[in-house]
């Protein structure tokens, strides 16, 4: 037998293992993932309550979505929170992570940052509605306790979807600053002692170095963390279930309510796939914009 015949058997035998390894995930990613998806997509035009067969009604349920201020109200809510998700998440995260690197590397500590992440959005939002209870929670027995007013942080229309988005930041900052850490480890050292040669500050080290070098990370994390607000539900569920009066709505949230609470299914999924259009845009438009896919270092 040729090399060449044996090199081509080998790609065939190497092409079968990998469909083999590959059959589990695809299988999982079309029957959980794709199915739903279209599944979705089609329901969206129809009107279906579960207890009748699905009747096709075109394009009224987006005329109907379009015309709904309740929609509106619910993904200007969600865009609130998803601003200061995001904002706070990002910064905290990235300070923690340049304080891991310059500071210490020690495995222990990056355990005692990610602790947070290993606790359910569910099981976090009922901690910390219990801590920030006005009237029983440390958090306001503390607060009492300085002379000062009790926060009705969960119960205030002014405080509910800012609690909310700390909670989030809370519990998630520990796994974005790890990933803004592992980015950081591939920025070579000998660039900050050259900096330091001549005479450059910490800030100016950061500025000039190190975050034009993670940019690409950077941005990769800000895709994730955005998808990932966007989605917000659980902790919105078990905190304040969408009050008080609507103040904490979240798109997530009245889908969940239209499609579980009124059996609206059509109307649900036409929400739902207009949420994914507008993930899919601001997806697009962030790996463009931060240049995701090219790196500065040589």
């Amino acid at each position: 037998m040729s090399i060449a015949s044996s090199s081509r058997a080998g790609d065939r035998g190497d092409g079968r293992l990998a469909a083999v390894f590959l059959a589990p995930a695809f299988l999982g990613f079309a029957a959980f993932l794709l199915w739903p998806t279209l599944r979705g997509v089609y329901l969206s035009f129809t009107r279906f309550n579960l207890l009748t067969p699905a009747e096709w009604v075109g394009l009224d349920n987006y005329v109907r979505m379009v015309n709904d201020p309740i929609f509106w109200e619910s993904l200007r809510v969600t865009l609130v929170y998803v601003v200061l998700n995001i904002g706070v998440q990002t910064v905290s995260a990235l300070a923690i992570a340049v304080l891991l690197q310059r500071l210490t590397r020690s495995p222990w500590l990056r355990g005692i940052v990610l602790t947070p992440y290993l606790m359910s959005n569910v099981v976090a939002g009922i901690v910390w509605l219990w801590i920030l209870d006005t009237q029983l929670g440390i958090g306001n027995e503390i607060i009492a306790a300085l002379g000062l007013d009790r926060v009705p942080f969960l119960t205030d229309e002014t405080w509910a979807v800012p609690t909310i988005a700390l909670i989030n930041v809370w519990r998630h900052v520990g796994y974005t600053a790890l990933l803004l850490f592992a980015g950081l480890q591939a920025i070579p050292g000998d660039m900050y002692e050259a900096a330091r040669v001549d005479g450059a500050s910490e800030w100016r080290m950061f500025r000039r170095i190190t975050l034009p070098l993670l940019r690409p990370v950077l941005a990769v994390v800000l895709i994730m963390t955005v998808i990932g607000s966007f989605q917000i539900f659980d902790t919105v569920a078990v905190t304040t279930a969408g009050g008080p009066a609507g103040a904490t709505n979240v798109l997530q949230f009245y889908i969940y309510g239209a499609a579980f609470g009124r059996f609206q299914f059509g109307y649900a999924s036409a929400m739902s796939v207009a949420l994914l259009v507008v993930l899919s845009a601001i997806t697009f438009l962030q790996y463009r914009l931060t240049r995701a896919g090219r790196t500065d270092l040589g």
